[in-house]
């Protein structure tokens, strides 16, 4: 690898981290324009629906892009979306070398738009700080390679192990950890809960600042125990909400919620029928947030790809209730043990990692 292509390549990633939480879902693309050693342009994938990283480049470029050199951290799109083709553009600009960190591996892509660029003239090399690339929007290569949505699980927790409390207090973790919630929640397609959560809670789970985009709320229910009168359903024409059930004949029928039947595993809901179902539905990362028993499940049946865990230095003893199960204490050790990424809040600790 070229040390001096891997500096701009790395450059170019730091931009794309910038879109995280704003762009999906649609991958976070960063771009670097080089010409005579020097940096002329720099971009990034700002929104989604607004221009890609390619284009703010170029429309920020100090100078004449042409002969130059980009580098981009994903394949330029070749086709009309909600953006016309960066193909088109790259050529028009007159650049000279695209060196791209990784092939976009959706159907729509997957390598013509490399062709397109060659053909124009346009020397193309691939490869340079891929796995950075591909982990980056590990959620979009894994949709787009599976057809199945990246599963995130989250949960909060005390010092001591428990999921809720007994008394007054709502929460167990710091606002600082609340509001590092809201930024997840700003990423994701949609969120899911059991009906336990439902009947214990009533939550709303329409959190989501500064977006105007639709949060679908995913409710697994396989006896459709779901109260008439909930929050979920005086919400839904604003946000949507989905059930999954084992029922045969479903009685509800209110606008904005849909009831999906799907089959039985163990007694329960069938997980990866779920997931499959909502994959059908372009929902490319979904936010797991429980109870103990939904998060178990898909632990169980190694259906998560990335973990979050809030734990909070306070102990709740007799004031808490529900405690994690073994294997969420196992993985939390683990983690705790083995971190890669750790952050705090306060006095509260977040331990994130994926699943190989």
């Amino acid at each position: 690898m070229n040390a001096v292509d891997e500096k701009y390549m790395r450059l170019a990633l730091a931009l794309a981290k910038k879109g995280i939480g704003k762009v999906e879902p649609n991958p976070a693309v960063g771009c670097v324009i080089v010409k005579d050693g020097k940096i002329i342009a720099k971009g990034f994938h700002k929104e989604f629906g607004d221009p890609h990283a390619e284009i703010n480049a170029l429309k920020n470029s100090k100078q004449s892009p042409v002969g130059s050199t980009m580098y981009i951290t994903l394949e330029p799109c070749c086709h009309f979306g909600k953006t016309p083709p960066c193909t088109n553009a790259i050529i028009k600009a007159g650049i000279k070398k695209v060196i791209a960190a990784a092939k976009d591996p959706t159907e729509k892509v997957s390598g013509k738009g490399f062709k397109i660029l060659k053909k124009a003239g346009i020397e193309v090399i691939t490869g340079i700080c891929k796995n950075e690339a591909e982990i980056l929007n590990a959620p979009f290569f894994h949709f787009a390679r599976t057809k199945r949505p990246w599963v995130i699980i989250k949960w909060a927790q005390s010092a001591d192990g428990f999921l809720a409390r007994t008394d007054k207090k709502r929460w167990i973790t710091n606002p600082k950890s609340r509001k590092d919630v809201h930024k997840l929640r700003k990423k994701i397609q949609a969120i899911l809960i059991g009906i336990n959560t439902v009947l214990a809670d009533d939550p709303m789970l329409t959190a989501r600042p500064d977006t105007n985009r639709q949060l679908l709320r995913i409710v697994l229910d396989s006896q459709l125990k779901i109260p008439a009168d909930c929050k979920l359903f005086k919400t839904t024409k604003k946000t949507p909400v989905c059930i999954f059930t084992t029922t045969a004949k479903p009685k509800i029928t209110q606008k904005g919620v849909e009831i999906v039947k799907v089959g039985k595993y163990k007694g329960r809901i069938n997980l990866k029928a779920a997931l499959a179902e909502l994959g059908k539905r372009n929902i490319q990362q979904i936010l797991v947030e429980g109870g103990e028993k939904v998060i178990t499940s898909f632990l169980k049946q190694k259906l998560a790809d990335e973990v979050i865990i809030y734990t909070s230095a306070e102990k709740l003893a007799k004031k808490g209730k529900i405690k994690s199960s073994q294997i969420m204490r196992n993985l939390y050790n683990r983690l705790k043990k083995n971190y890669k990424d750790k952050k705090r809040f306060g006095k509260d600790i977040r331990l994130t990692a994926f699943f190989k």
